[in-house]
């Protein structure tokens, strides 16, 4: 008898239940001088937000020891859950690469999607390899009050682009 291959599993929507954690958009200490909020949503290939992925960040701020979890340093780390909207946000500080790294876990993957989100568009090697309108994607838009909308799409027209790390 010959067995055919079970399909793949996704990578959720089980993490929603126990991933996400107090705070855990709470990159920075509330009320730091160089604190800013990155913000956005994601969409699924439709449009259509999604309200149960789960997004981690990651990033360096270049102070010795700032790697860990304390409540009062900068953790470098964060993992939020969107809410019924796609919505998310951290509160970070701003970046002395140009770049967020992100993350995303959403229901439909069978693995989860690393991109970046740049707050400074100064020169880097990857946004120049990329062509304007794929370019635009990895872009975080500056607001008001230090805040930056990110918003992530998953397929479809103005996906972001996703990096492959081999």
């Amino acid at each position: 008898m010959t067995q055919l291959p079970t399909p793949s599993h996704t990578v959720g929507p089980f993490y929603g239940y126990a991933l996400p954690f107090e705070g855990g958009g709470d990159m920075a200490p509330p009320g730091h001088p160089s604190a800013i909020t990155l913000h956005g949503c994601v969409y699924d290939g439709a449009g259509a937000p999604v309200p149960d992925a789960l997004i981690e960040f990651w990033q360096g701020d270049g102070t010795p020891g700032s790697l860990h979890r304390n409540g009062v340093d900068f953790t470098g780390f964060g993992r939020v859950a969107t809410d019924g909207a796609g919505h998310w946000t951290v509160h970070t500080l701003a970046p002395k690469a140009p770049y967020i790294s992100v993350c995303v876990f959403a229901r439909g993957l069978t693995h989860h999607l690393f991109t970046r989100a740049y707050v400074n568009h100064g020169p880097d090697a990857l946004l120049d390899a990329l062509a304007a309108d794929r370019r635009e994607t990895l872009l975080a838009r500056q607001g008001s009050d230090r805040a930056y909308r990110f918003d992530i799409r998953l397929q479809g027209e103005g996906e972001t682009v996703f990096l492959e790390f081999r």
